[in-house]
């Protein structure tokens, strides 16, 4: 009965037709992108306004029932993925409140699609820098409560450095209004930078105030071919001197990605005659009309040649040809998928320890499953590794699935060896869960609870995520 009195006031809050109840329309809702995870919902609820969202969680409250916000459904480790609950789905928040070009701000709701986002910068001559393969379908309040990096981090930083304010729906119910268009404000604890990241288990972020940039007016992309692995770093250190800084973005990929993309992507080729065991895809962006970026480009491929840290490379003539060499690199995780399993890591290591960290995770993984094959990948620039691993040629795909927990364990213990950090932009979610215990000091999550309980003392807000 308590359950049928919810979904009438559910009903009454957002319309009829905004409260999903049948299985097989709530089934898009249900499904994880890389199918670890399958859902359940009492219902799906889709509001169009701040203060719907402020009613529906009022009401869940009082009725007991947990609160799981979805954005774009893109995350990959399970974080908007119910049990039971009542699913939010944000999808309805999708206005552009303000555009401020002359302040560099942007103020959006929470269901905005990034691309959205990024084409209404774009008609302001700005640049909304966040970048990320799934930015045709990721709304941003997803983004924001996973704190998403993407292939600009190490120019613009991650979603946290390009938030200004935001406005949050809190697990009673309040508003928090907090869209403030500033870049100082010393006035006591940082809330913004609570819910940053904090993947719905503290609130539901319902608009922001975005970081806008000069929009570049010139763009230099090349695709290297590396001698080996130790040549990532110096390229990353000329690359930084030679421009003064104006690297945009700095990505790694192993020669057996590069085979993967060539060979399943439709029009994708490899772009250098002969093949090399490493590639750096590098770009530089600049911001001024008069600044001599192609011969700043030029003269670092130059250098790098001649010292020999690079040994081949093609400069991007062309937007369409730019786009081809980003496919390689953004589009190989579907590439990956015709291989069969892949068991993914997304870690993060100092950017010194990169070189070891891939030496030495590729061997571990390989003692676990032989035959297994790394595919790393990645936001060199950061230290940000997207460590995949694809099945044994010929071996079943789920007998190698089930050693994920196995393999994960030596990788990220190696990461913690390492200083690094076993989530770099998915987040924690459901899946590593067992993780965030294993690998944070006591003192740690013990603060992470306290804030939890502090916010949510009825644990209504995302129930699973972090603390299982």
């Amino acid at each position: 009965m308590r359950q049928a009195a919810l979904l009438e006031a559910l009903k009454s809050i957002v319309g009829e037709a905004f409260v999903i109840t049948n299985a097989a329309d709530m089934e898009t809702y249900m499904n994880e992108e890389r199918g670890l995870f399958h859902g359940t919902a009492l219902a799906v609820v889709r509001p169009a306004s701040t203060i719907e969202v402020a009613e529906v969680v009022k009401a869940c409250v009082s009725a007991w029932v947990a609160i799981v916000p979805q954005g774009g459904n893109t995350g990959l480790v399970g974080g908007a993925v119910a049990d039971g609950q009542v699913i939010l789905s944000m999808g309805r928040m999708n206005r552009i409140r303000a555009v401020n070009p002359e302040g560099f701000t942007m103020t959006v709701e929470a269901g905005c699609i990034l691309e959205d986002i990024r084409n209404a910068a774009e008609a302001e001559d700005r640049l909304f820098p966040l970048s990320l393969g799934a930015q045709g379908s990721c709304q941003i309040g997803g983004n924001i409560a996973t704190n998403v990096g993407g292939i600009n981090t190490l120019r613009y930083g991650t979603a946290r450095d390009n938030v200004l304010g935001l406005e949050v729906v809190l697990p009673d119910g309040r508003v928090w209004n907090g869209l403030r268009a500033l870049t100082k404000d010393n006035t006591g604890y940082s809330l913004r930078n609570l819910f940053v990241g904090s993947e719905g288990t503290l609130g539901i972020v319902t608009a922001a105030v975005l970081k806008l940039y000069p929009k570049p007016v010139a763009m230099e992309t090349a695709f290297c071919g590396l001698p080996d692995l130790d040549a990532v770093l110096p390229l990353l250190e000329r690359a930084r001197r030679a421009s003064g800084d104006q690297v945009s973005a700095f990505e790694v990929i192993c020669r057996t990605g590069v085979e993967m993309s060539t060979t399943y992507l439709e029009g994708v080729s490899d772009p250098l005659e002969s093949p090399h065991p490493w590639y750096a895809l590098v770009e530089f962006s600049s911001a001024n009309s008069d600044d001599p970026l192609r011969e700043t480009f030029e003269r670092f491929l130059e250098g790098a040649f001649e010292e020999g840290i690079i040994v081949d490379a093609v400069i991007a003539e062309s937007l369409e040809q730019r786009r081809m060499l980003w496919r390689i690199r953004e589009e190989l995780p579907e590439a990956q998928k015709y291989e069969g399993g892949s068991i993914k890591h997304d870690v993060s290591v100092p950017v010194r320890s990169i070189p070891e960290f891939i030496r030495r995770a590729s061997e571990a993984v390989v003692a676990v499953v032989p035959g297994a094959r790394p595919v790393p990948f990645g936001h060199a620039g950061d230290g940000n590794i997207h460590f995949n691993v694809s099945q044994p040629v010929g071996m079943d795909t789920n007998a190698y699935l089930a050693q994920w927990h196995v393999m994960s364990k030596v990788v990220y213990d190696i990461v913690d060896e390492l200083g690094g950090s076993f989530s770099a932009e998915h987040g924690v979610g459901r899946l590593k869960v067992e993780y965030l215990a294993r690998y944070r000091s006591d003192v740690e999550l013990d603060l992470m609870r306290r804030i939890k309980a502090a916010f949510d003392p009825k644990g209504t807000m995302n129930p699973g995520v972090f603390f299982g």
